[in-house]
């Protein structure tokens, strides 16, 4: 039996892991990239995952922080890699100083700072890149690649020998390609998506859509960071997204009425690409 309950969703070849709901708790992973964002909470099947991307630090996104690190060094594994807003590197260790004082305990971890613009290589095929958002405290979207390289043009009829000593001598024989699998939006208003183009290219974007209701004020739930479902309304030609995941919906509106205010304002669900996350 789970200790937290999550979602799943397979999507060609990884899978998406997670909840999110606003003011309560979110956490998403990707087994496959060896990756997660968010420690709102974290099941004990997501211990494993070592590298988390955090987008912000409202305690509904990262009050799991200590604990997680804490389970890691009583389990003997390595400790993990947290990367977050770089202004906010000294309060979270600071914040984990503190725990390891009540705790008597240790807490290692490795907390890197990140800035829009940033890159960071997971693996040989794996990158992440940093992106600016919109929220009430510092915030970053994150978008997951898969790179590859290939063969110059003029290089595809050589022999495998020939590629192999210029390739030794230091020539530059390939160029790469990186696919935007994965977009992660975290907290944020309509601007994170419109000054980010590639969250709109992913093949994933998971996406907060905090307010659906009519009642809800687009003006306010703006200035608060957050986007509503006539948000998503108003920019439906630019999601070329495969799947769209929705989440992080207002514990204020029910199950169904999110799904009703969803599907009267986008009936055929963006062509069947957009999933409410609840």
């Amino acid at each position: 039996m789970r200790d937290i309950s999550y979602r799943h969703l397979k999507f060609k070849n990884f899978t998406i892991e997670g909840f999110s709901r606003a003011a309560i708790q979110t956490f998403w992973r990707i087994p496959e990239f060896h990756l997660g964002f968010d420690l709102g909470a974290l099941p004990w099947e997501f211990m494993g995952t070592q590298n988390w991307f955090i987008s912000h630090t409202h305690l509904d996104h990262l009050a799991m922080l200590p604990n997680y690190v804490a389970r890691r060094r009583m389990m003997k594994m390595s400790p993990p890699t947290i990367y977050l807003p770089e202004n906010f590197v000294n309060l979270a260790a600071k914040l984990l100083k503190v725990w390891s004082h009540l705790d008597c305990g240790k807490f290692p971890c490795e907390l890197v700072g990140l800035k829009p613009g940033d890159s960071v290589e997971l693996s040989r095929e794996i990158v992440v890149e940093a992106y600016p958002t919109s929220h009430r405290v510092d915030s970053l979207g994150y978008v997951v690649f898969h790179r590859r390289k290939k063969l110059l043009p003029e290089y595809l009829a050589l022999p495998g020998e020939e590629i192999c000593r210029l390739k030794n001598e230091g020539a530059s024989i390939t160029y790469e390609i990186k696919t935007p699998k994965v977009a992660y939006l975290g907290d944020s208003n309509q601007i994170g998506l419109d000054v980010n183009p590639i969250f709109y290219e992913a093949e994933v974007l998971i996406t907060e859509m905090t307010f659906v209701e009519k009642r809800h004020q687009s003006g306010k739930i703006h200035k608060f960071g957050h986007i509503h479902l006539d948000d998503i309304v108003q920019r439906q030609e630019k999601f070329k997204n495969e799947l769209i995941i929705a989440s992080h919906f207002t514990a204020r509106s029910t199950a169904e009425a999110i799904f009703r205010s969803v599907q009267e304002k986008l009936p055929d669900m963006l062509g069947g690409r957009l999933k409410l996350w609840l």
